[in-house]
């Protein structure tokens, strides 16, 4: 057997979902005044959802429980059951929602693939259906920036106003999956603000590279809100004290985006290190933002051998297929844990140990 390194802590890349509150998120927490957020009286929830708006230009948001509960809201609020919704096909919205988009929204997904993930519009365009009374109408087209299951790939600004323009002028909205919409917008070098402000409604998450414990955001004009509040109460998604949630997603607002261009830089040392090693195949350019996914078939190994194995060493990450493999760097894993990172999977794809699993 071969040796492992010892450590006393885990080095977790399966998502920017696992990190932990920062102490200022927990004093926020422990000191956040609250009220009856279903009676809109929840100060905390209601400065958050008014600083949202104001970083977003928009005229309102909404507090959810999680992203995908916003996207559904969402859904159900432009479209009506019956109609499509237009999305790339390894959209989280399609692959990764528990199919609420029809089983809850009762809408048809269209999806189109497209390189990187990233729709034109001339993929999306012949997808819109004809006003005929007997064909399912395209109810919304969907974008996701940054695309999760595309590596971290980021629209540019350009393409997603494109296919706002097109769209709008069809008479059709558009809704942003912006999950990671803060790390497209460090990427980009703009602000969320710009890179958004032609989409009918985005939703952004303030669990995940942000750093927040719990929740996400809805943003978009007054009267879309007011709507998506009914929804967010249909769905169970009425919250009481939630400024106890709230405010830690304040100082994840305020604090978190600063750090996002070291995940970045931690992710392109990520995946230059990876690349080094034989078999792995990886494009260091694609990676954008704090995501990879690279292939592993060439090292004679699945990737949920290679995962095991990494979990052996105390560094955690998931396949996202047979020979693929996706890692996330996030605030919680310093330059250290990814040098740890690559140790580890040079080691376990070295020559030698694939004979031994032989």
């Amino acid at each position: 057997m071969s040796s492992k390194p010892t450590s006393d802590y885990i080095v977790d890349l399966r998502s920017d979902t696992v990190t932990r509150p920062t102490p200022a998120m927990r004093r926020a927490m422990a000191e956040a005044e609250v009220g009856d957020d279903v009676y809109g009286e929840d100060p905390t929830v209601n400065r958050l959802q008014a600083r949202a708006a104001e970083i977003f230009g928009r005229e309102a948001a909404l507090f959810v429980p999680s992203g995908s509960m916003g996207n559904l809201i969402a859904i159900r609020t432009w479209a009506r059951p019956g109609m499509e919704v237009i999305c790339e096909h390894r959209a989280h919205i399609y692959q990764y929602e528990m199919g609420a988009i029809s089983a809850i929204a009762g809408c048809l997904p269209c999806t189109i693939p497209a390189p990187d993930g990233i729709l034109t519009w001339d993929l999306v365009e012949p997808q819109i259906r004809p006003k005929i009374y007997y064909r399912a109408q395209t109810g919304l087209i969907e974008l996701e920036s940054s695309h999760n299951m595309q590596g971290g790939s980021v629209y540019p600004r350009r393409v997603a106003e494109e296919i706002c323009d097109g769209a709008h002028a069809a008479g059709i909205p558009v809704h942003l999956d912006g999950a990671r919409i803060f790390n497209a917008a460090t990427a980009l070098g703009k602000t969320v603000a710009e890179i958004t402000g032609k989409f009918d409604s985005v939703m952004f998450c303030l669990s995940k590279a942000l750093g927040a414990p719990v929740g996400s955001m809805l943003v978009g004009s007054k009267d879309f809100i007011d709507k998506a509040r009914i929804a967010r109460k249909l769905l169970g998604g009425g919250m009481r004290q939630a400024g106890v949630l709230a405010a830690a997603g304040l100082v994840a607002l305020e604090e978190s985006p600063q750090k996002l261009p070291v995940d970045h830089e931690n992710a392109r040392y990520l995946a230059l290190g990876l690349t080094r090693i034989k078999g792995i195949s990886l494009d260091p350019e694609k990676v954008v933002t704090n995501i990879l996914i690279f292939g592993v078939e060439n090292t004679g190994r699945t990737a949920g051998e290679l995962c095991g194995e990494m979990a052996e060493r105390k560094i955690l990450c998931n396949p996202t297929g047979k020979y693929a493999i996706r890692m996330v760097t996030h605030y919680d894993v310093d330059r250290a844990g990814i040098d740890r990172a690559i140790a580890a999977m040079t080691e376990i794809c070295a020559p030698s140990s694939v004979s031994r699993q032989l």
